[in-house]
């Protein structure tokens, strides 16, 4: 894996270069599968240190398939360092303690989507730090769903959102 220095993807990134930051991630193999995801869809990957696992852990490798070398990686030792990166990049926290539901949200090209961690969310200084915190509405009453799911559906409507206000498909 690269560590500081993304690995570019290898198609242009759709729907106005969002990205996918993950929080101190606990599951590889939800790493892994957002990594393919990152790699498929276009859209570069933020990993916030410490993670729960070894990044070289054989789960997220086999969760990631051969499309982990394709996914643009950046790792960030910790909060700080992912700040410091963010620069003017919106903040779209998602989390069940939100009151905006994804579909009432607008999302921006340039978009950041954070998601924390599976085992506790993130912790209040990073709910602050947030610019807007969405919730994806669960009809059937379950708690929460699961990190990679949340990602997929969350980055599906963020570039559906982009993309048709382009004029283009994703």
């Amino acid at each position: 894996m690269n560590a500081g220095r993304p690995i570019e993807p290898t198609r242009q990134p759709l729907a106005g270069d969002l990205r996918i930051a993950l929080y101190q991630p606990d599951i590889a193999g939800n790493t892994g599968a957002i990594l393919r995801l990152g790699a498929c869809m276009g859209m570069g990957i933020e990993l916030i240190g410490p993670a729960g696992f070894d990044m070289s852990d054989r789960t997220l490798k086999r969760a990631g398939m051969d499309y982990v070398a394709m996914a643009g990686l950046t790792r960030h030792v910790d909060w700080n360092a992912f700040r410091a990166w963010q620069d003017q990049r919106r903040l779209v926290l998602f989390t069940t303690r939100a009151s905006t539901e994804l579909w009432d949200f607008s999302f921006l090209p340039g978009d950041v989507l954070l998601f924390g961690r599976e085992s506790a969310g993130v912790p209040e200084t990073v709910h602050q730090a947030a610019d807007a915190s969405v919730v994806i509405p669960m009809p059937g009453g379950g708690r929460s769903l699961n990190l990679a799911m949340s990602a997929a559906i969350a980055s599906g409507e963020a570039m559906r959102q982009l993309a048709r206000r382009q004029g283009s498909s994703p």
